[in-house]
């Protein structure tokens, strides 16, 4: 049962309304009428404002590595933490200009603690995930840590005043448990959902579809049907850590009523995986873009999302969320700012 209130259908019918009394032909800002609308309805009123905004990046590690599905080595997955928060990664450049703050959750990296630092949420459940091929990612309430760590992570971004949260995700191998995850909760098979993540070459992609059929398969004969299973059990099996602390920030963001981005094919399952948790979240979703990652047409496909940019990445670390947000300011604007015919004494067509 959802404890998640949807939005209210009568701030839709408003906000469209206002919309179509602006001076501008109706539809001619085309895609960026409907994401004003939805985030006028979010924030009930007819004139919406978006002011800063925040990543929470949750960084964890995957046992399924050992099954040689990643063009990298797990240990890139701290490195790349140390570089999160010494701001060299893309994600910061893209925030910088994206007026966002970059919040780095560790729920699960394998590897020293690190050292303290201002925008480090340190919250490791497990020194990261079981490999999924041969046993479950984690335990139901190590799932459960995670699910909390990225809704804490998200109420202190909001606490910090962030206006809109988008999730992202490092960790090396996580394609191979998003595509393991969005298989399992769609109920499609291991080769319509797994692409070549970090760019494996052939060899390692065959590789890498047997690994997610193996994973599918063993989970299955745990839970049964995982469609119709628990969603934290089946996240248990066949997740990440940082998969799963991404639904927790969505579902955190969508609870003070603000707009959620998802990111790339990681993050994307965490949405589904939120949206099975609490189905009115999709209310508040957005998707910030559209990854070349063959899984993520399907998991927008199901989540009912149009991207809002499509430019061919697939970095992760909530790069292209981010970049979806002055797009996002700017449909607030339009609804919030412009003159209606009225107001500005043009004659209507």
């Amino acid at each position: 049962m959802s404890t998640l209130p949807p939005v209210d259908s009568t701030w839709l019918t408003k906000a469209r309304e206002r919309q179509r009394q602006l001076t501008k032909p109706p539809g001619s800002l085309g895609r960026l009428e409907e994401l004003g609308v939805r985030l006028a309805a979010i924030q009930r009123t007819e004139k919406p404002r978006l002011g800063p905004g925040a990543v929470v990046v949750a960084a964890a590690d995957h046992g399924v590595t050992a099954e040689g599905v990643s063009a990298y080595p797990a240990e890139v997955t701290p490195q790349m933490v140390l570089n999160f928060l010494a701001g060299g990664a893309a994600i910061n450049q893209i925030a910088r200009t994206a007026e966002a703050e970059v919040y780095v959750l560790d729920v699960g990296v394998n590897g020293p603690e690190f050292p303290a630092h201002e925008r480090l949420i340190p919250a490791r459940v497990r020194a990261g995930t079981g490999n999924i091929a041969r046993e479950p990612a984690m335990s139901p309430a190590e799932a459960m840590a995670a699910l909390q760590a990225g809704e804490n992570a998200a109420r202190r971004a909001i606490s910090e005043g962030a206006t809109l949260l988008a999730a992202g995700d490092m960790g090396i191998g996580n394609t191979t448990a998003a595509a393991a995850l969005t298989a399992a909760l769609l109920g499609l098979s291991a080769s319509e959902v797994t692409g070549r993540g970090t760019g494996v070459d052939d060899a390692a992609y065959a590789r890498k579809v047997a690994v997610v059929e193996r994973a599918l398969g063993r989970a299955a004969a745990e839970l049964g049907d995982p469609t119709k299973a628990d969603p934290l059990e089946v996240a248990a099996q066949l997740g990440g850590l940082e998969i799963v602390a991404a639904a927790g920030v969505f579902l955190a963001a969508a609870a003070a009523g603000l707009p959620a981005v998802t990111d790339g094919f990681p993050v994307t399952a965490g949405a589904l995986l939120a949206v099975r948790l609490e189905p009115n979240l999709t209310d508040y979703l957005f998707a910030g873009h559209r990854s070349v990652e063959p899984g993520h047409a399907r998991q927008l496909e199901a989540l009912g999302l149009e991207p809002v940019l499509d430019l061919g990445l697939r970095l992760g670390e909530g790069t292209g969320a981010v970049l979806s947000f002055p797009v996002l300011r700017a449909a607030a604007e339009v609804l919030a700012g412009m003159a209606t015919f009225d107001e500005a004494g043009v004659s209507e067509g």
